[in-house]
Parts: structure tokens; C-alpha cells; sequence
């Protein structure tokens, strides 16, 4: 069994993991920063939270597919590297527009953000197995995902306290610095060159590398696609993320609304249940990598969803009906500690069946259908808000992942993988 610190106390791998714990931290307190905006603009209005996320998500279907391509054919560090300083230097103009009251320039530059992160985790996550064994990816993929999704919650509990106490001009500020430090820790990687030693490795890369050498960008992009929905078993990972995100664009907005409207707080309760999330998938991310390593990761995939739904029916009937923070937070962690397998097996798939010299459009690809997933359900949600309850959304949402979970089960019970 592979131990986390034979992965982690790598240089390599080090220098990744801590710059993306300081980057997602500080990106987390511009989305803090950004919630806490709208909502002294529109309180309240689950649709003013779904505008914001469209600048957000949109990056992913106008730049997401076409930076897969050039991720593919550019140094992955530099791309990494280069889009951390672009992002630091944008988060620095937000201040001066909240100072000019001007709402519709920060979007702009949100959309901005965002575009250059689409360059930024194709290149990340493609980088990941050039710096780490195969044997070691499933550890690896651990430690990737308590990267992003620890920092995350964390990020959302202190931008919480940041927004109370001295304003969320602050979160962009601190944004800004953690993308500096995050380009200086990414220059000490130093990826191995990878050599096409297997024949089946070059087999299934040599139509693509021809395409690539005539630089065609438009064929390039249906490669990425046709590889999500062409092998069985990427079909079925495809399939996993689509539901995953789809369950996440439903409850996002929704779950911020009906939080400040159960606990009275803007930010505060908010930050608070973030960081109960976070250890929720901390826990389930450090159990997982090290006691689960040998079960079927396609059927991880489904259990998880099956007590991810449940257990966001109980968090939503129990806080519905007065039950208190800490209560509301032990349920929260629950739910991590249940969605914590599913980012961890579905990237680590990835990482077997797709071939290195196209696994930065397969990266890109698989954002297009998160975020295609995650902007049709929010809006969807948002709209039904108008009309239903909170609480009957989100019960209705945790229900519906039990289901998927279940039905994900019995149709690939077969499933060896």
C-alpha cells in the first residue's frame, strides 16, 4: 500500500500541492468577497447568485475546449506559471471598481479570472503524472483533491470572518498575493520527460500526434470529446461527473440563500459550515486513499452518491427545523466525508485510460461538461426558486442523487474497474 507521505514530502509534488492549497485558498475568498457583493446589491435573490456564477462558468465553453488543445502542446509549467501572475494582476482591478461603484466591470473582470484558469487546471491536473508514478497516482489524486477542496471550504470560512470584520476589498487583496506565491512555488517542479515506452500507449496516440503536427484545433477538439463518450468506461466516468455537477449547480445558490436565511448571517454561518465541509472531505479523502485504494472505483463512484444524497435530506430537514450550527455543520461534514471518493476516483480514471498527449483536451473537455452540468441546473434551481421553497429544492436534490446512486449501481454492478 502506497503511504500519503511517499507522494507528498516529493519536492515535486510538494511544490504543487502547498501552491494549490495558497491559491485555491485566496480564490475561494474572491468568491467569498463576490457573494457577500450581491448580496448588499440584491439580498436574498437566489438569481442574483446564479448571475455571478454565469460569469464564472461561461469561460468553460468559450476558452475551456480551445486551451485543452494548446495545454497539450505547450510547457504545462509555464502555462501554470504564466496564469497565476495573469490572475493575481486582474484580482488587483476588482478593488478599484467597488471604489467607482461600479458593478458591471467586476463581472467583466471575473469572466477575465476565469478565462485564464481554463488554461490553468488542464495543466495542472495533466502535470499531475509527470511528476508522480503510476503506481502512486490514487494516493496523489488524494492529496490533489484535499488540495482544492480543503482550501475551498477553508477559503469560504475565513473570507467569512474577512467580509465582517474589514470588508471584502481584503479578500481580493489576499486573492491576489496567494496567486503570486502560488506562480513561486510552481517554478521549483521540474516534470520527467516521458518517453512513449509502451506500444499501446503509442497505438492509441498516433492519429491524434498526426493530427496535432498539422496543428488542425478543430479536429483536436472532437478528439477530446470523442474519447469522453467512445470507450465504455469513460462513458461512465463522463456520466458520474455530469450528475455530480449537475446535483452541485442545483444546490449551490439555493443552500447560500437558505443558510442567511436560517442563521441570519451573510457570511458568517456560511464560513462556518464551510469549514465543516472541509474536514468532511478531508476525512473522506485521507480514509479513502487509505483503506479503499483496492475497491472497484467505478462503484465508489455510485455508493457515494448514494450517502451524499441522503445525507443532504438530512441536513436540509433537520436545519429546516431549527436544528442549531453546530448540528447543521456535523451533518455538512457528512456530506463531504460521502463526495470526497467520487473527485478522487473519477480523476484517477482518468489518469489510467487517457493517453499523456492528450490528457490536457481530456481535462478541458471533462470542465465543459462540469460546467455545462453545473450553469443548467443552477439556473434551473434558481428559476424554481421563485416558485418552491428552498428547503423542497434541496431535499429534492439529495433525493434525486440517492436515486442516481442506486440506479449507477445496479447498471454496472459488472463493472470491474
Amino acid at each position: 500500500m502506497v503511504h500519503f507521505r511517499e507522494v507528498l514530502f516529493k519536492k515535486d509534488f510538494f511544490a504543487l500541492w502547498s501552491g494549490q492549497i495558497i491559491s485555491e485558498f485566496g480564490d475561494r475568498l474572491n468568491q467569498m468577497a463576490l457573494i457577500a457583493l450581491v448580496y448588499a446589491n440584491q439580498p436574498g435573490s437566489v438569481m442574483a447568485l446564479a448571475k455571478l456564477l454565469f460569469f464564472v462558468v461561461v469561460p468553460v465553453f468559450i476558452i475551456g475546449p480551445v486551451a485543452g488543445v494548446y495545454v497539450d502542446r505547450w510547457d504545462r509549467k509555464k502555462v501554470m506559471i504564466i496564469s497565476d501572475i495573469v490572475r493575481g494582476l486582474l484580482v488587483l482591478l476588482i478593488p478599484i471598481f467597488i471604489f467607482l461603484k461600479l458593478i458591471m466591470p467586476i463581472y467583466i473582470i471575473v469572466f477575465l479570472i476565469f478565462s485564464t484558469t481554463r488554461f490553468f487546471l488542464p495543466s495542472k491536473m495533466a502535470l499531475i503524472p509527470d511528476i508522480v508514478a503510476e503506481d502512486k497516482l490514487m494516493v496523489a489524486n488524494s492529496l490533489s483533491n484535499t488540495t482544492r477542496m480543503i482550501a475551498t471550504m477553508l477559503g469560504l470560512a475565513i473570507a467569512g470572518l474577512i467580509v465582517k470584520w474589514v470588508g471584502c476589498v481584503w479578500g481580493f487583496y489576499l486573492d491576489s498575493l496567494s496567486y503570486f506565491l502560488s506562480a513561486v512555488l510552481i517554478v521549483f517542479i521540474t516534470p520527467r520527460k516521458k518517453l512513449p515506452t509502451v506500444k499501446e500507449d503509442i497505438q492509441i496516440t498516433k492519429d491524434i500526434l498526426e493530427k496535432t503536427l498539422r496543428r488542425d484545433v478543430r479536429r483536436e477538439l472532437m478528439e477530446g470529446f470523442g474519447y469522453l463518450v467512445n470507450r465504455d468506461k469513460m462513458r461512465i466516468v463522463t456520466g458520474a461527473i455530469f450528475m455530480l455537477m449537475a446535483g452541485a449547480g442545483a444546490i449551490f445558490c439555493v443552500i447560500i440563500v437558505f443558510v442567511q436565511e436560517k442563521f441570519g448571517s451573510v457570511t458568517e454561518a456560511l464560513g462556518f459550515l464551510g469549514v465543516f465541509l472541509g474536514c468532511g472531505l478531508f476525512l473522506g479523502t485521507v480514509v479513502y486513499g487509505k483503506l479503499c485504494q483496492a475497491f472497484s472505483k467505478i462503484r465508489s463512484i455510485f455508493a457515494s452518491f448514494v450517502l451524499c444524497g441522503l445525507f443532504i435530506g438530512l441536513f436540509t430537514l433537520y436545519t429546516d427545523r431549527g436544528a442549531g450550527l453546530v448540528t447543521a455543520g456535523l451533518l455538512i461534514m457528512l456530506v463531504g466525508a460521502a463526495s470526497a471518493p467520487i473527485f478522487i476516483c473519477t480523476n484517477t480514471l482518468i489518469h489510467i485510460l487517457v493517453p499523456d498527449k492528450v490528457r490536457g483536451r481530456i481535462f478541458s473537455s471533462t470542465e465543459v461538461v462540469i460546467h455545462l452540468a453545473f450553469l443548467i441546473f443552477m439556473f434551473l434551481t434558481a428559476n424554481l426558486a421563485k416558485h418552491f421553497s428552498n428547503a423542497l429544492i434541496l431535499f429534492s436534490s439529495g433525493i434525486t442523487f440517492a436515486i442516481i446512486g442506486i440506479a449507477g449501481g445496479i447498471l454496472t454492478r459488472k463493472e470491474k474497474y
